[in-house]
Parts: C-alpha cells; structure tokens; sequence
C-alpha cells in the first residue's frame, strides 16, 4: 500500500493552528488569573501601607476568594483580623487553614501559632495554653514558651511559670535566675498572706539562694523577720543585702533605718551606708542617713543636705534644706515649703527604663509593661 504523503502535508498545517490556539488560550487565562487574585493582593498591600486597614481587609477577602488554596492571603488576613481586634474573625481563618488537608506542615505550624496569638490577644488563656502546648518540638517552639510564660505570669500562676523559665534556661535562651528568684517571692508573699510563716520563709531563701545578686528577697526577709519580732536579724539581713546588692542601696537605706532606730543601733547602720554614699551619691541614701545622723556625725541636717547639693545639682536636696532653714520672713515659709514640695513630687518617681512608665513606689515588675526589674533604684531626678 502507497504512502500518501499529502495528509502529511495537510496535518502539519493543522497541528501548527491547534498549538498556536492552545497557546493563546493558556496565555489569556493566565492573564485573567493575574488580573484578579493578584490585583486584589497587590490592592491589600497598598492599603496596608496606607494604613487604611479597613480597605485592606475587604481586598484581601477579595483575593482569598478568587485563590482560595493560597495560604499567605489567610496568613495575611488573619493577622490584620488581629490587629483589628476581630479575634473571632482571626480565629476562623486560622483554623480553617489548619483543617486543611494540602496545607504543609511548617505552614500548619504556623497557623497553629498564629491561633495561639488570637487567644491570647483575645484573652482566652486556657485556649491559648492548650494551643502553645501544641508547638513543642516545632521552630515556634520557643516563641510558644516564651508566650506561655507570660500567660502564667499574667493569671499568677508562678509555679507553672518557674517551669517553663527553667525549660528556655535549660534550652540556652538566656539566664532567667533572677526571674525564677521573683517568682519564689511572689509565692512567699502569697504564703505569707495565708499565715503560712514557715513556708514564705524558706520560699525567700531559696530566692536568695537561686540569685544571690537579687535584692528583692533579702528586703522582704528582713521584713518577714521584723514581721515577728526579730529585729535584729531582720538588720542583720538588710546589712548584709548593702553589701551584697550595692545598686539597690537606695532601696534598703530605709528600711534599715527604720530598723536601727528601733534597736537604738545607729552607728554601724550609718557607717556603712555613708561609705556606700561616699562611692556613689543618692537622695534615698543621704535621707536615711540624716534620720541616723545625730550621734554619728558632727554634721547637722542642713549640712548634709548642702554637702550633697556641693556634690551635685538637686532640686529635691535643695527644697529638703529650705525645709530646715530658717528665713527673715518665717511667716512666708510655710507657703514656699508647700510650693517646692509640690514642685518636687515629679522628681521622686520611678521610671521604668522599658516603656518610661512612671510610678510613686518602685516595682519589681513594671505594671506598665510586665519588664521585671526594670525600673532603676534611683528617683527620676537622678537618672
């Protein structure tokens, strides 16, 4: 049988218009593929940016209906979901991603992160802690830890966050001793209120055994002994807590103080917390020991308020020597007094060094920014 070569000649034509159609249709639907899904992506974006999250939010719901299958438009709208306050909203993108099936699994740890924020921000702590619970052994290991932490700490529940400190101890995330030494206090102090002595006393010497540099649980020690009736080693305590904790001198200077004048133990008291002042200056420091002056120093009160103001520029170590002043016009000085005293109240907060909260009394934990021991021993004019 002859070969015709004519329907050769005929099908190559043909198959050369069926493959250029082919490749037009692809072309054009890959056009109207990009026109919509990235065109409200991109949409997104730019609303982003603006800051006009409203508009971000109706275009990225735009484009996760036209691709539902891709993960980072849910990403994106769960989180502006949570920036909006929308945690209901988040939480069902969250988990509708995770109940899918194509999802891969470093996105699936993702999401599951992601639903743990939503909780969290939503304050739903028990779904959160189960959600956290969930990222052991994944790369969000430690941000779940780290997050856990501060969910413990926030409902005070310092036992369970003494464990996970010590778990992101143990895993070279840093040195939590001082943390871990906060908690045992808390829980003396929780011990303490339930009339449970022993206990709140073997809790704090824990926490100076854990951070030796710490000065919370040796002032709180000597206040539980000064609690019942051991004044002396409650002075004991704090001397040695100058020594130990030099930067926290300001804060035991009046405690000690109050200490030694009722043991009519002064000398010592003084001595020490002059030599600390002599190194280095501070308001809290020089008060304490103008209470413990008279019989320790031929120095008057005035005297060492005017020795501090030689050393350095002090609006609250002037208005202190004012006070002790006497002026030709005697009958105007109670209202001056009052003036400077007022003037002067800014001047004798703490700051914390995290988010410049300020306070009256000094904190452990700022109650601004949850930062433990961020605010400084010394009073906002000498910072």
């Amino acid at each position: 049988m002859d070969f015709d070569l004519s329907w050769i000649l005929l099908g190559l034509p043909l198959a050369f218009v069926l493959g250029w159609g082919a490749s037009r249709f692809d072309l054009r639907q890959i056009r109207l593929e990009n026109r919509n899904a990235p065109k409200a992506y991109f949409r997104g974006l730019n609303y982003l940016l603006n800051e006009q999250q409203d508009q971000a939010i109706d275009a990225f719901i735009e484009a996760v209906q036209n691709d539902p299958d891709t993960s980072e438009l849910h990403f994106a709208l769960g989180n502006l979901f949570r920036r909006r306050g929308e945690y209901q909203r988040a939480v069902r993108v969250h988990e509708h991603l995770l109940s899918r099936g194509d999802l891969s699994q470093a996105d699936r740890h993702r999401a599951q992160h992601a639903l743990a924020l939503d909780f969290l921000k939503a304050g739903l702590l028990d779904r959160a802690e189960a959600a956290l619970r969930k990222l052991d052994g994944t790369t969000f290991e430690t941000e779940a830890r780290l997050a856990l932490l501060a969910n413990y700490e926030r409902s005070r529940d310092w036992a369970l966050a003494a464990g996970v400190a010590q778990q992101l101890e143990l895993a070279g995330q840093g040195d939590f001793s001082l943390r871990l030494a906060h908690y045992l206090c808390e829980r003396s102090a929780r011990a303490n209120s339930q009339g449970e002595i022993e206990q709140a006393q073997q809790l704090l010497l824990q926490a100076i055994e854990r951070a030796p540099q710490a000065a919370r649980a040796r002032l709180e020690l000597a206040r539980l002994l000064e609690q019942q009736g051991q004044l002396t080693p409650a002075q004991q305590t704090l001397l040695q807590a100058l020594d130990q904790v030099p930067t926290a001198a300001p804060l035991i200077a009046g405690p000690l103080a109050d200490l030694s004048l009722k043991l009519q133990q002064t000398a010592e008291p003084f001595a020490r917390m002059k030599a600390r002042y002599d190194q280095t200056p501070a308001l809290d420091l020089l008060d304490a020991m103008v209470r413990l002056a008279p019989g320790n120093t031929p120095l008057t009160e005035r005297e060492l308020y005017a020795g501090h103001l030689e050393r350095e520029s002090s609006l609250v170590a002037a208005t202190r020597w004012i006070a002790l002043e006497k002026f030709e016009h005697e009958q105007f000085h109670p209202q001056v007094q009052r003036a400077l005293d007022h003037a002067i109240q800014p001047l004798l907060r703490y700051r914390c060094a995290a988010c410049g909260f300020e306070a009256s009394q000094h904190f452990w934990q700022c109650p601004g920014c949850q930062t433990w021991d961020s605010y400084p021993a010394r009073r906002v004019e000498e910072i």
